[in-house]
């Protein structure tokens, strides 16, 4: 038997998981549209590879990851894009996002897609194959799975399987566990190959018997080291961090990534996920959403991604008095601005309120001190000394008092007897700090920029200062020259070349006057007397003595 641990905290609120399966899962129907949002997932949005007009078909790429963190987004059916524009998506803020309009044509026609062998492939093909389909973690964080697949400079010594689904009314884990328990394996035994990890731990709550007995099936079939795991009840037990110390005993510091201890956690979900995308090429398009709350007919159903909120309760028919739907669970899910949004990669649950269900609270009393906020803390805080700074927004002493390891649970807000909304002044003060550190990143790169510019604007000055000076010494230089002296050179050579000339005519001597005849003696003397005559002539002072 292995030896479980505890983390500190906890609360046992009622769970309401029998309403939803009672029957097995059912494929929801093709809806009349689907809003397919290119941001589903932790990172940077995928970029559109679609226009207005264009057909698509089922499982191809429509949005293509973009640099870093990102993940891909693709058609959940065949049909046509009728927009891409700017819609409300699921999100509690009410804002919109860029989305794609998608109307089937009801032939669900499927992209040419292939598995490949992921053993013999290289892992940075494999963690771009799931990149490529859409593969994010399903359990809430929707973080890129081929990016926690990455085997880093420490050894992975143990992969966890989160089956606890811990918060009241979701069930869409249990159900997929009863009824793809062999696929989850294959799933596992792919993530188990990528990381070489030395072993795999499937954590399940004791709440969920028979998804136990369908995983233990499947597990002893598998040639890895697998072992199931059945943990305590207890909320949240199936926050990562909380799920491997009840495992392993190994606590995750504030700081400190959990592969720095040896440890991988992913969903069950996820692991069918990448099964099914690298065994057959299919992207992520769908996902098991719980339907339940003030519904008749509470059951867990397939649901394309992109199918509008409405059309998925209608399947489950919503009793008259619902006005709300939540997004996840009543702990830590967040109401939906209109039951128009589409269902996206991390709904896993739709929840149905009414004020019957989910009476309004009551209004928020002073805090008594009671500390039961701080017993039930699963991160092992203080949650009313936070509240008092987020409430007063001395944010720097929040970040103090680790505020950031709050991972808004909502035990604390269950178990406050003065009603007062703890996690809503957590959010907030997170919200802030991370307003004000882009304001600082954003001021820090103005500041650097301007300095960079005012040193460009004095280099910029002092060459142009030092090319001035260089041109007035230029300048200057040859008025330094005494006029006494000038350059003349090329005089000089002109002088010396002209008494080289005469030089050489005083010492010539003609070479066709030897031997010569009488009568030609007497023709040279005639002519040399002509010429001394023409000479004088030119020169008359020329023989005369200087007075």
């Amino acid at each position: 038997m292995r030896t479980l641990y505890q983390f500190h905290g906890g609360v046992h609120p009622p769970t309401n998981k029998t309403q939803s399966t009672r029957t097995p899962i059912a494929p929801a129907p093709l809806p009349g549209k689907l809003v397919i949002p290119f941001h589903q997932h932790v990172g940077n949005m995928a970029r559109p590879l679609v226009k207005a007009g264009d057909r698509v078909l089922k499982g191809q790429l429509i949005g293509m990851p973009e640099d870093g963190v990102s993940s891909a987004v693709h058609a959940s059916t065949s049909g046509t894009i009728s927009s891409i524009g700017m819609e409300v998506v699921a999100h509690a803020s009410g804002l919109p996002d860029l989305c794609a309009i998608l109307i089937p044509d009801g032939k669900e026609e499927w992209v040419t897609h292939t598995g490949m062998d992921y053993r013999a492939a290289a892992s940075a093909d494999v963690r771009l194959a799931l990149r490529l389909a859409g593969v994010v973690g399903l359990g809430g964080a929707v973080f890129p799975s081929d990016q926690k697949l990455r085997s880093g400079k420490h050894k992975i010594k143990s992969l966890v399987l989160n089956g606890a689904e811990c918060e009241p009314y979701i069930t869409c884990d249990d159900m997929l566990m009863r009824e793809r328990a062999t696929e989850i394996i294959r799933g596992a035994e792919i993530m188990r190959f990528m990381l070489d990890a030395e072993e795999v731990l499937i954590g399940i709550e004791d709440n969920k018997p028979e998804a136990i007995a369908a995983m233990r099936q499947a597990a002893a079939a598998s040639d890895d080291k697998m072992e199931v795991i059945v943990v305590p009840t207890i909320y949240p037990s199936g926050g990562a961090k909380q799920l491997m110390r009840i495992l392993t005993g190994i606590e995750v510091a504030t700081g400190v990534r959990s592969t720095e201890k040896g440890l991988q956690c992913f969903n069950v979900a996820t692991a069918l996920g990448i099964y099914r995308a690298l065994r057959f090429g299919e992207p992520m398009l769908s996902r098991i959403v719980t339907v339940t709350g003030n519904v008749r007919n509470a059951q867990n159903f397939e649901v394309l991604i992109g199918t509008p909120v409405n059309e998925l309760v209608a399947l489950a028919d919503p009793l008259p008095d619902t006005n709300l739907y939540i997004m996840g669970g009543p702990m830590m899910g967040v109401p939906l601005p209109s039951a128009q949004v589409s269902v996206v990669k991390a709904t896993n649950c739709i929840i149905a309120a009414s004020d019957k269900l989910f009476p309004p609270p009551p209004p928020a009393l002073p805090c008594i001190r009671c500390t039961r906020c701080a017993d039930v803390c699963p991160a092992d805080l203080q949650p009313q000394e936070l509240f008092w700074f987020a409430q007063s927004k001395n944010f720097g002493k929040a970040q103090e008092y680790s505020l950031f390891d709050c991972i808004e649970c909502g035990a604390c807000n269950y178990v406050c007897p003065s009603h007062i909304p703890l996690v809503q002044y957590y959010r907030f003060a997170k919200s802030e700090i991370r307003a004000l550190e882009h304001e600082q990143t954003a001021a820090d790169l103005a500041r650097e920029r301007y300095e960079f510019r005012q040193s460009r604007i004095e280099r910029d000055k002092q060459e142009r200062a030092e090319k001035l000076a260089q041109k007035e010494m230029a300048a200057r230089q040859p008025a330094a020259t005494p006029e006494a002296a000038p350059d003349n050179s090329a005089q000089s050579h002109i002088q010396a070349a002209a008494e080289r000339a005469r030089e050489q005519a005083a010492t010539a001597r003609p070479k066709n006057i030897d031997a010569l005849t009488p009568q030609q003696q007497a023709e040279i003397a005639e002519i040399e007397a002509r010429r001394a005559k023409a000479r004088e002539m030119a020169h008359p002072d020329a023989g005369r003595p200087k007075e």
